[in-house]
């Protein structure tokens, strides 16, 4: 039964969604695909030796010590663990933020699990390498794009998401709610 209450936007607010915490299943996936692709790249890869797959992407295995884009990689290691806390927090505090999610949210809860996953795959590197294991290298014209993995795959697109969801949610959810 909806929630007859008002809410601040003058409708009626939505019930929550049911069961939110199922989203971490999609949290779970991209923690399981990350690890064993960054398992396979550190296996059968030769560190820093690009392996061309297409004309502007290879496969080349590069160990990051800080964060995107090699933020604060040259530091003396404080900086591994600053970016566990960072992961960490986020993590729990993303969460608590999918736990109160309205039914009609699919997106944000999808976003927020995404990153969750992405943050969590990233965080394990940290704690048991000390550094992030990063493959996929896109180049034109020579010029290369930072190396990634899968769990940064995970966190730009679940960002990619919320930045969605902040421009276009709140217009789709009074439509919604209007007819």
């Amino acid at each position: 039964m909806p929630d007859p209450r008002p809410s601040h936007q003058g409708g009626t607010a939505l019930p929550p969604m049911q069961r939110p915490l199922r989203w971490l299943w999609l949290s779970v996936a991209i923690i399981v695909l990350d690890l064993a692709t960054k398992y396979a790249a550190s296996a059968w890869l030769e560190y820093a030796r690009p392996v061309e797959v297409l004309p502007f992407f290879n496969l080349t295995l590069l160990h990051n010590y800080g964060a995107a884009f090699s933020f604060l990689a040259d530091h003396p290691g404080w900086q591994r663990w600053f970016f566990a806390t960072i992961a960490v927090g986020a993590s729990v505090g993303l969460t608590i933020w999918l736990t109160r999610l309205k039914r009609d949210e699919t997106l944000l809860a999808c976003s927020l699990a995404a990153i969750i996953g992405g943050a969590l795959g990233n965080l394990y590197d940290r704690l048991v390498h000390g550094y992030v294991v990063d493959f996929l290298s896109f180049h034109v014209a020579g010029w290369y794009y930072p190396a990634f993995n899968v769990a940064d795959i995970g966190i730009t697109l679940g960002a990619i998401g919320l930045i969605w969801e902040s421009l276009f949610g709140e217009k789709r959810r009074r439509a919604r709610q209007r007819s």
